[in-house]
């Protein structure tokens, strides 16, 4: 895996800081995939919304399950252990 720079929750702030706080409430930490955008933090809240709107909205033919299912396949294809 590459190295890169992120920035830890304790070094964040403003925008950065409100997204660690909702990755927190949401999942109870901040997960590496986050860290990994956050040099961007616009780019990470949007990469957020679509996230998501794609996996937790109501307004799809698939249900939630079945959804979180296929990401876990492509993850796993992919040799994602995210």
């Amino acid at each position: 895996m590459a190295w890169i720079k992120t920035v830890k929750t304790n070094e964040s702030g403003g925008l950065l800081r409100s997204l660690y706080d909702a990755a927190i409430k949401r999942a109870g930490k901040v997960y590496q995939i986050i860290e990994a955008q956050s040099l961007r933090p616009k780019v990470l809240r949007a990469s957020t919304q679509l996230y998501l709107e794609i996996v937790h909205s109501s307004d799809s033919a698939l249900s939630r399950a079945q959804r979180e299912m296929i990401a876990t396949t492509v993850s796993k294809i992919n040799d994602c252990f995210y």
